[in-house]
């Protein structure tokens, strides 16, 4: 797409000049991505989008639609007749129609349904039946089915009479009459095969499939896993109901990393995007977790009160603690999110819990001992030499040694003690790790002062 500022002016002036032939002709060599950006920008308003988005055609505008932010759906489902919604319905796939509508108010979710076809309107209903997280609610019911008797050359009959329906054609399936899958077939392997050769001969039957009610990441990292365009769907009695495209993975993928890094933040994930939710709502999916960091460091300032003696006896204690704080902190921020990483992409496992937890015990130790000599200069250089300062800097020595070596194995445990008992691993992360490495670390440092300094 060429500059977008200049994209913009100049589909402005020739809105202003009425020559709707000439915005076609720009709009016909974009991609519908781009298209629906132009559409989703505060440049234009409601009623030149409205302009801008009837002169495409009917295939396109679909294509477009599905790529518009939810505001501007809502606001072209409401100018449109009722004809006009119910030929942009039938341009759409199924599992498009279930997007929009988990995201349209009820009054716009019945003029959608009022519109669709009978078909449609059973399939999508089929589909909001299942549970928000499972593989059942991102499939679509549209895809190629062969039989196993057919030759190549039939089914290529079935597939330019079908294919325009269909979600994908790259990946066909051969059922038997109750639509048990019993092969695979891709277009690449019928077009190198014989035009007489039967599908049953040529066909892969080892089938990787999901069921309705297995969760939807699950089918995303399948997809990943083998270089799938698409995964089939099965219900409680194997039969095919749908299929998962790669395109919908990828939308599965985004969902799951943008709750994680929101749970990683020790924010409550929002559907909505940043600018379109209120600030109320953003305050509420982060002030639960404060509050609950706030109350739990609590504990860290009754450890520091309950050493106040050593303080006294020892002021120069007091400036190391920030250091080993913040140090302990983000040891176990680093170890939680290399392991929260290892398990969403099932590089490991819980029953590797004693396998990861071995390799952070080692990775700490050379940590521990880098940043303890890397300190132990620093304290040297800040105070000078004397007994106390050399006291000083071992006790700082012991305590990163074994701060470190505490929030590694905090870091790399607790996010597979979550995934163990089926909570997600991404809620042990940054914010719940430091609060309990924080206190743990205070504890070791006084631990070791007292031991130390002979307190």
């Amino acid at each position: 797409m060429e500059n977008k500022d200049l994209l913009f002016e100049r589909i402005y002036e020739l809105l202003n000049q009425k020559q709707p032939n000439k915005i076609l002709e720009i709009l016909s060599t974009l991609q519908p991505q781009d298209i629906a950006e132009i559409l989703n920008a505060d440049y234009f308003e409601q009623k030149q989008k409205n302009i801008i988005f009837r002169l495409l055609k009917k295939d396109l505008a679909a294509q477009v639609f599905v790529e518009l932010d939810n505001d501007m759906q809502e606001n072209l489902i409401k100018g449109f007749s009722d004809n006009e919604l119910h030929q942009m319905l039938n341009e759409l796939f199924v599992d498009d129609a279930v997007d929009i509508i988990g995201e349209m108010p009820s009054s716009v979710v019945k003029r959608i349904l009022k519109n669709c076809t009978k078909d449609m309107r059973g399939d999508i209903n089929d589909i909001l039946a299942f549970d928000k997280d499972s593989a059942g609610s991102v499939m679509t019911p549209e895809y190629i089915a062969l039989k196993s008797d057919m030759t190549v050359r039939e089914a290529f009959l079935r597939i330019r009479k079908e294919g325009i329906d269909s979600e994908t054609i790259y990946t066909c399936y051969v059922l038997d009459r109750s639509r048990h899958i019993l092969g695979v077939i891709t277009v690449r392997e019928l077009l190198l095969a014989n035009e007489e050769s039967l599908i049953k001969d040529i066909m892969n039957e080892n089938v990787i499939f999901v069921e309705t009610v297995s969760d939807k990441e699950e089918a995303a990292k399948i997809l990943k896993k083998y270089d799938f365009l698409a995964v089939p769907v099965v219900d409680k009695e194997k039969r095919l109901v749908g299929i998962i495209t790669v395109d919908d993975a990828i939308d599965v993928l985004v969902e799951e990393t943008t709750e994680d890094i929101a749970k990683m933040a020790a924010v409550t994930p929002i559907d909505q995007s940043y600018f379109k939710t209120g600030v109320f709502k953003h305050s509420l999916s982060r002030i639960l977790w404060l509050i609950v960091l706030m109350i739990s460091a609590t504990v860290t300032g009754f450890i520091i009160t309950y050493y106040e003696e050593a303080f006294a006896a020892v002021p120069l204690l007091i400036a190391c603690l920030p250091l080993l704080m913040g140090t302990g902190g983000n040891c176990g921020s680093q170890a939680s999110t290399m392991i929260i990483r290892g398990l969403a992409v099932d590089e490991m496992h819980t029953r590797d819990v004693f396998k990861v937890w071995w390799k952070e015990i080692r990775i700490s130790l050379v940590v521990g001992i880098v940043l303890a000599i890397v300190n132990t200069i620093r304290v040297f250089l800040l105070y000078g030499f004397s007994k106390e300062i050399i006291l000083l800097a071992i006790t700082n020595a012991l305590a990163l040694l074994f701060t470190v070596s505490l929030a590694q194995t905090l870091g790399c445990l607790l996010p597979i003690g979550a995934k163990a008992i089926k909570l997600d691993p991404a809620i042990m992360a940054a914010p719940l790790i430091t609060t309990i490495v924080d206190a743990l670390s205070v504890t070791v440092f006084f631990a070791c002062a007292v031991w130390v300094f002979g307190m």
